[in-house]
Parts: C-alpha cells; sequence; structure tokens
C-alpha cells in the first residue's frame, strides 16, 4: 500500500512528466511526518498540563545538570526562540512553578533561568514517558532503519549548518 505522497508523485508524474518531482518523495513525507509528529507529540504533553515549549525548557535546564540553570543568552542560543519568546515562556513556567529566574552572582546583571524542585521533578517524571512515546513513533523501523535514518537527518542538518555552539558559549 502506497503512502498519500506516493499518489501526490503519481500525480505530478502524468501531468508534468519532464520534471524532476523526486524532491516532494523525501521532502513531502518529511513535512507530513512532521506535521503527524507535532500533533501526537502536543496531545501527549498535554497530559502533562505542558507545551513542547515548556518541555524543551525543562529538558535543556534539566540535560545541563546541577544547578540545573542557564543564563538567559546561552539559552538562547541553545534553543534557537526569540528574546520575546523565552522571554514568555519563562513567565508562563515560573507562574507553574516550574522554573525560576535568579541573578548571576558574579554579574548581578546577568539573570539565569534555574529549574525548581518542582521542574526537576516534572521533567524526570515525564521525560521516560516521553522517550517511550518516540519510540511509539518510530516503531515501524527496525534497529538498523533507525540508525540509518537518524545518520542520514543528522548529515542533512548539519549540510544547513544547524550545529550546537561550542562548549561553553
Amino acid at each position: 500500500m502506497a503512502d498519500a505522497v506516493a499518489r501526490v508523485l503519481e500525480q505530478w508524474r502524468r501531468e508534468l512528466p519532464d520534471v524532476d518531482v523526486s524532491p516532494v518523495a523525501v521532502v513531502g513525507r518529511i513535512m507530513r511526518l512532521s506535521r503527524m509528529w507535532d500533533k501526537e507529540i502536543k496531545d501527549f504533553l498535554a497530559q502533562h498540563d505542558l507545551d513542547p515549549g515548556e518541555f524543551d525548557v525543562l529538558a535543556t535546564l534539566r540535560r545541563s545538570g546541577a544547578p540545573y540553570e542557564l543564563t538567559a543568552g546561552v539559552f538562547l542560543k541553545t534553543s534557537l526562540v526569540t528574546t520575546g519568546a523565552i522571554t514568555l515562556r519563562v513567565d508562563k513556567m515560573d507562574a507553574k512553578g516550574l522554573v525560576t529566574r535568579v541573578r548571576d552572582d558574579a554579574d548581578r546583571r546577568s539573570v539565569k533561568i534555574r529549574l525548581t524542585p518542582r521542574g526537576l521533578d516534572v521533567v524526570d517524571h515525564v521525560l521516560p514517558l516521553h522517550l517511550a512515546n518516540e519510540a511509539r513513533l518510530l516503531r515501524a523501523l527496525s534497529a538498523e532503519d533507525h540508525s540509518h535514518l537518524a545518520a542520514t537527518l543528522e548529515g542533512l542538518l548539519e549540510s544547513y549548518g544547524d550545529t550546537p555552539p561550542p562548549v561553553g558559549t
């Protein structure tokens, strides 16, 4: 059985046989999966009173290591969101008791975003469930296909310059 993109390709090949529509085979499928997975992940996180942006903040702070805090500047570099977006997100999460803002002892002008004990509990509870949900989304792939796809996508992202900032920045 073919997927919806196969039908699109068939239609384009019939209507424009001289045009190379092969990029749709990859880009179209990635875009469709992205929309499907975005909904699945939003629905899953909503069950835990989180949205994807909030979970991203929690996970970013958690993987930064104790004391689970980052300056706003470093956070912006790692999350690729705008200053306004991060401010609104942190305000909302602060109101929920998940994070707090603290002044840097070394530089009072610098503000750090820190997980609260409640935020740490939430991320430690939700992360394993989130990972199991992501594994469910990939269940159709063999271990070999999973590994190959991950490496292929990594190379594609690197080709667009999607690489992490240097350590310590």
